[in-house]
């Protein structure tokens, strides 16, 4: 049986990150390696540190893993996109030309009998009113259509591009805050919540934290948090029986 994959993270052209184009590569050299072993593969956000879309325009660069998506849908593996808090801004290039499907929120589906839910991971729990103010006003369509109509694209990628950098840099060595623990993790604690009302779900999975989670919410039901592809280049494989959160090490991956 062939399996499903999910990754996140990437931030692929973060101008705070110095080894982009390897990093690149090396994710490109994953999805290569895993590409007659999967029936789908999900990229739970934020695989940009900057994506916007104009009518005519989209960022240059990412030749490398645009091909590799393309060629993966060619093949007929489901290749699933959900939008992040750094790639919100796609209006159907992704899918138009890289087959892509695309989500712009959390998705129940359900995965050889199991059911999951996926999503990126902003804004689920998250108590900071700044950082809700500001997602409002990016997923807002009048303030979106006025952003594509007042700025130039090489303005609006300058700013984008350094908005990510300078958010970034400001943590410690670039990377987020450490697991908060369980009575103060966000993402937990609106997990825990939502299973309340929800306990036909087996698997809670989520990006955006940048960190490696695998805990056990009931006896049934587990959630992760699946790392990233800057410094962890962690996944999760499902064959249907086994789920598993996993690091790429190049050369000595079995699965």
């Amino acid at each position: 049986m062939k399996k499903v994959y999910f990754l996140s993270d990437a931030h692929l052209g973060s101008w705070a990150i110095p080894h982009q184009r390897m990093q690149e590569r090396r994710l490109v050299r994953f999805l290569d390696d895993i590409k007659h072993k999967a029936s789908a593969v999900y990229l739970l956000g934020d695989m940009f540190d900057f994506w916007y879309e104009w009518k005519y325009t989209v960022p240059k660069g990412y030749t490398r893993f645009l091909g590799k998506i393309s060629e993966l849908t060619d093949m007929g593996v489901e290749v699933h996109y959900f939008t992040g808090n750094h790639d919100i801004w796609m209006y159907g290039y992704l899918e138009q030309e890289c087959g892509v499907i695309l989500h712009k929120q959390a998705l129940t589906t359900e995965i050889f009998g199991k059911v999951f839910l996926l999503a990126h991971g902003d804004g689920l729990g998250d108590p900071d009113k700044k950082f809700k103010f500001i997602r409002w006003m990016f997923h807002n369509r009048p303030c979106q259509r006025l952003f594509s109509t007042l700025v130039h694209p090489r303005w609006a990628m300058w700013f984008g591009q350094t908005w990510a950098k300078y958010s970034r840099l400001k943590r410690a060595d670039g990377k987020e805050p450490p697991y908060m623990g369980e009575d103060k993790e966000p993402l937990v604690l609106y997990t825990k919540e939502y299973l309340k009302t929800h306990p036909n779900i087996d698997y809670f999975i989520y990006g955006h934290r940048h960190i490696e989670l695998d805990m056990m919410l009931s006896r049934k039901t587990r959630m992760m948090i699946i790392g990233d592809w800057i410094w962890q280049f962690t996944y999760v494989v499902f064959d249907g029986e086994h789920i598993l959160l996993e690091e790429y090490v190049e050369g000595e991956s079995k699965m």
